[in-house]
């Protein structure tokens, strides 16, 4: 049975009140929201393309599609999944009169490429390389783009309305600004958040990994303990949970940053870290790990996290100094207990800096008991929609799901995971699918190919496993430019590849000129 909680959150998304409307929809006001982005591109744009909602117009109201007559998709989610989507949409060709209109809703302004998020703690890459604005990227596409966030949605296509030559409404989304959105087709591609939830202090104290916004707050608390650390001999202690892949790179990329002003103790509840790693790429990252100062500690799971007292930082702000004191109240430690997971293995105490989170995630569709709503979506226990092979919503073949929003297991009946490469190939084929199901052609079933699994281990070092050479793992220099040419070829569109294309020969070229004049220059001192 589904919990109350996951019974609320539920609720919320798919509220009663909701259940008896028709397409004729009329809702009372909801709590306006100031400052709403709405973002279209194409001929429809105002103002450059751009228009803000007023105060008054954020009380519900439905929205009005540029053409009635044309199928009308909407897609939540602007990660690999939703965005990769509407890209391929776009991309296909198709008669004058069935080219569906495409709405992508957000809730921030700018698509993330996750893969490379490590890159700028680094300082490897820029912002705008690997999170530019949908605005950009849609620019000279006539998909629309809303940022805002949903609040509910009604689907209707269990009612059986999903005759490809009507395009009957297959249900309606409600957008927090209070807009209402009805779709003759609609795609889950919400993605996940972090699960911090599951050891106390973890959603008070740790700071999760997933977003631009993360990368951010992390590169902020970095630079403050580098600063506050400057000229002295204490060591910056970064506690970071979890040694799957984001947990091993993220432990790569700060230990690298960090050299010798600081220690990274990783900690993990399995005995190796990347247990699902191929083998080359783990024994390539337990290589760099060992050289650098990073602290395994594996066998362990984090019981509690709590925060030292003020006291104690009070007491180290009157020593060092007006200016030093007041970044050491804004910076606090950390205690993290960690219990043992395996036999043999003593408890440890262990305090750090900064505390960083990578165990775990959930999606962000809420829970559902099926058999109490078999009209609203089914989920899984970890609150995926259940979809067939098609990677249509079981129950519901106008809605599709794909990413962390959809549950579907690979031939041999193993749970596909929720990978980038895996949401990659699952637009290809949701925007197949919608083509075929709004021409009235048979939809394809989804085949998982795995391609190979990459993880960068710092500023030039890298590991790549290929899946059609069994045994070879490219590290070092060649793994890292083998990543970078991959994630480049994957970016969202021609024009974004070329910049960043460009970008990253200018970046190669200046660093390259730098290293030579820096060996010519200890050459010609040594001599």
């Amino acid at each position: 049975m589904m919990s109350r909680s996951g019974a609320k959150q539920w609720n919320r998304l798919f509220p009663s009140s909701l259940r008896g409307l028709g397409t004729n929809l009329s809702f009372s006001a909801v709590s306006q929201r100031r400052g709403i982005g709405c973002i279209a591109s194409g001929a429809t744009g105002t103002n450059g393309g751009v228009a803000e909602l007023s105060e008054a117009d954020t009380e519900s109201r439905l929205y009005s599609w540029p053409d009635n007559k044309k199928p009308r998709v909407c897609i939540l989610g602007g990660g690999f999944g939703g965005l990769y989507t509407a890209l391929r949409l776009e991309s296909l060709v198709w008669p004058d009169d069935k080219k569906p209109q495409v709405l992508l809703v957000d809730q921030s302004e700018h698509f993330v490429f996750k893969p490379m998020l490590y890159e700028l703690l680094s300082g490897e890459v820029d912002a705008w390389e690997i999170a530019p604005r949908f605005s950009d990227l849609l620019a000279n596409t006539s998909v629309l783009f809303f940022q805002d966030m949903v609040k509910c949605v009604r689907p209707s296509d269990h009612l059986g309305l999903n005759g490809p030559s009507k395009y009957s409404c297959g249900g309606t989304v409600h957008l927090e600004s209070g807009l209402l959105i009805e779709y003759d087709w609609l795609v889950l591609a919400l993605g996940a958040e972090a699960k911090l939830d599951v050891v106390p202090g973890a959603a008070e104290y740790a700071l999760p990994f997933s977003t631009l916004e993360d990368a951010r707050k992390v590169d902020f608390w970095l630079k403050t303990l580098e600063r506050r650390n400057f000229g002295q001999d204490s060591l910056i202690h970064v506690a970071l949970v979890g040694c799957g892949y984001s947990g091993v790179e993220l432990a790569a990329t700060i230990s690298e940053r960090l050299q010798d002003r600081g220690v990274v103790h990783a900690i993990n509840v399995e005995t190796t870290i990347c247990p699902t790693a191929p083998p080359g790429n783990r024994e390539a990252a337990l290589k760099v790990l060992s050289s650098r100062k990073v602290q395994l500690l594996l066998g362990y799971f984090v019981r509690s996290i709590t925060k030292v007292g003020d006291a104690e930082a009070s007491e180290k702000s009157t020593e060092t100094g007006a200016v030093q004191g007041a970044i050491e109240q804004d910076v606090q430690k950390y205690v993290l207990e960690l219990q043992p997971a395996e036999r043999g293995l003593q408890s440890k105490t262990l305090e750090a800096d900064l505390v960083l989170w990578t165990v775990g995630s959930k999606p962000l569709l809420p829970q559902l008991e099926p058999r109490d709503r078999p009209y609203d979506i089914p989920l899984n226990a970890r609150g995926q929609a259940e979809t067939d092979e098609t990677l249509r919503v079981k129950g519901h073949p106008r809605i599709f799901a794909l990413g962390d929003s959809s549950s579907l297991r690979d031939s041999s009946g193993r749970l596909l995971p929720a990978t980038a490469q895996v949401a990659f190939q699952q637009a290809d084929f949701a925007g197949w699918n919608l083509w075929a199901a709004i021409n009235g052609r048979p939809l394809l079933p989804f085949r998982f190919q795995n391609l190979g699994e990459m993880m960068t281990l710092g500023r030039n070092d890298a590991a790549v496993t290929p899946s059609f050479i069994d045994g070879l793992t490219i590290e070092g220099p060649i793994g890292h430019t083998a990543r970078k040419i991959a994630y480049l070829i994957r970016l969202p569109t021609d024009e974004h590849r070329l910049r960043v294309g460009i970008s990253w020969l200018t970046k190669t070229a200046v660093d390259s000129v730098a290293s030579i004049q820096s060996t010519l220059t200890k050459v010609l001192s040594g001599s």
